[in-house]
C-alpha cells in the first residue's frame, strides 16, 4: 500500500497548488528521488513544465513532459495519463481530481488541497477513497 500525503494550503486557487506541486518536486529532486507530477491534461502539463524553471529564482528541477509508453530520462516527469514507464518513480505528485489506477505502484503520493471550497470537496473524496483502499494517510497543514 501507498503512503498519501495530503499538503493542505492555506492560500485558495490552482496556482497556489501548482507552485506547491514544483516545490514539493523540487525538494524530492535534491533528496534524489524520482518524481511524477500527474495533470489532468496536457494544457496543465505544460503550464507545469514551465513553471518549473519559473516558480523560484535559482532553481533547477531537471524535468521533462513524457507520453504513454515514452522511456523516462529525466528525475521529475509530468504527464497527464499512467504508465507503466513512471510505475518505478519514488513519488507521485497528483494534480488530477481522480485517483490514478496504478496508485499501488507507487510508495507515495502526494495530494495538493488549496484553501477554495471544491479543492477542498475534492480532497475530501479521494481522502475517504484512499482510504477504503486501504492506503497509509497523512495530512499537513502547509
Amino acid at each position: 500500500m501507498s503512503r498519501i500525503d495530503f499538503y493542505i494550503l492555506t492560500e485558495a486557487g490552482e496556482s497556489a497548488r501548482q507552485v506547491f506541486a514544483c516545490r514539493l518536486a523540487e525538494k524530492a529532486y535534491r533528496l534524489n528521488n524520482s518524481v511524477h507530477i500527474r495533470t489532468a491534461d496536457g494544457g496543465l502539463a505544460s503550464r507545469i513544465d514551465e513553471l518549473l524553471w519559473t516558480f523560484r529564482d535559482g532553481s533547477f528541477v531537471p524535468h521533462e513532459i513524457i507520453g504513454p509508453g515514452q522511456a523516462v530520462e529525466a528525475p521529475v516527469t509530468i504527464g497527464s495519463g499512467g504508465g507503466s514507464n513512471i510505475a518505478s518513480c519514488d513519488l507521485l505528485i497528483n494534480l488530477s481530481p481522480d485517483i490514478p489506477v496504478d496508485i499501488a505502484a507507487f510508495p507515495r503520493v502526494a495530494e495538493i488541497v488549496s484553501s477554495d471550497e471544491d479543492s477542498r470537496l475534492q480532497s475530501r473524496q479521494r481522502f475517504a477513497a484512499y482510504r477504503d483502499q486501504g492506503h497509509t494517510l497523512e495530512t499537513h497543514n502547509i
